[in-house]
């Protein structure tokens, strides 16, 4: 589309579609409103493809970039050349009703989250519409914890093979996830000062993790030196990428142990913190955990703790009741 609007500005772009009759519709749209704004000072109404596309290129630095390119292609379909005004509360709960039918409520929760986030954006940053829409999400079940105890998991470490093994000590050792484990190279650790660093871009909340290394996770590091002159782990010469691999699964069959995953090794870390009493919100600055929500989930497995903290309230009543009988 190409045309020229009262106040002289050049107005060049794509119609975001192959249809030349919808292309002409949206033209003469953009053209009508270019000049009400012009002639009678009306507030330009924009569109969501001015609004998509100019949150994809200021979100560009999010590792979930390409991801949030995919669900806008995605809803394309439904909201191309439409006018924010017209992307109502209800219009979008018809396009997450349709989403939802086609996928779990955490995919489609994503999508509307993402949509929420431009809308808010359109709003409070740029002030091309007054306020955003109410955008309600579905209702998730819970998110499961599963660990290992520490007998399932020494048996486990005896039965895979012994690269593999190491890395799972590691993990154990530390809380860090699969890449980040994976990943690790000599020069993010520091044997003298028992720590090693993950950089802001390689965590998944974006910043850096800093990480104190135990006795185990030092032995395991000792073990590694030489194998390969940048990685930290490797297997034959070249670094280790996958771990779940026929040797992971094998191991986990010959341990009897059922329904668990590579990343639950990260809840058996923070389980075992838990259950021996570290506080959650230490956990959580230790796994780099974004949000104190995201560490509750470990909450019920402090039982000891917590009854220490409630028996305040015992020496309170006890201390009252002995005053007053005396």
């Amino acid at each position: 589309m190409s045309f020229t609007t009262p106040s002289g500005e050049r107005i060049r772009c794509s119609a975001a579609t192959e249809d030349k009759t919808q292309a002409q519709e949206f033209h003469d749209r953009l053209k009508a409103e270019s000049w009400r704004v012009a002639k009678l000072g009306d507030k330009p109404r924009r569109t969501w493809d001015e609004a998509a596309y100019k949150w994809l290129m200021e979100t560009q630095h999010k590792k979930t970039h390409h991801d949030d390119m995919a669900k806008v292609d995605w809803l394309q379909q439904f909201f191309r050349g439409k006018y924010l005004d017209e992307l109502t509360r209800d219009e979008i709960a018809r396009i997450g009703e349709l989403k939802l039918k086609e996928t779990s409520p955490a995919t489609a929760n994503r999508l509307l989250a993402l949509i929420r986030s431009i809308l808010r954006q359109t709003a409070l940053d740029w002030e091309w519409i007054d306020k955003p829409p109410v955008i309600k999400l579905y209702r998730e079940a819970k998110r499961r914890v599963r660990y290992l105890t520490a007998e399932q998991a020494c048996l486990l470490i005896r039965e895979l093979p012994e690269h593999l093994a190491d890395i799972v000590q590691f993990s154990l050792s530390t809380g860090l996830g699969r890449s980040n484990v994976t990943g690790l190279v000599w020069s993010q650790v520091d044997l003298q000062r028992r720590v090693a660093w993950i950089h802001g871009d390689q965590a998944k909340a974006g910043k850096p993790i800093h990480v104190t290394l135990n006795d185990t996770a030092i032995a395991v590091l000792n073990r590694q030196i030489g194998k390969h002159p940048k990685s930290v782990f490797s297997y034959k010469g070249n670094p280790i990428t996958q771990v779940n691999t026929k040797a992971w699964y094998k191991a986990l069959k010959r341990a009897g142990i059922e329904d668990f995953r590579w990343h639950d090794l990260r809840h058996t870390w923070a389980s075992w913190l838990t259950q021996n009493g570290v506080p959650l919100n230490v956990i959580q600055e230790m796994g780099a955990w974004e949000s104190a929500e995201m560490v509750r989930r470990y909450a019920h497995l402090a039982p000891a703790q917590f009854s220490i903290h409630a028996s305040v309230v015992d020496n309170m009543l006890n201390g009252t009741t002995l005053t007053q009988s005396k």
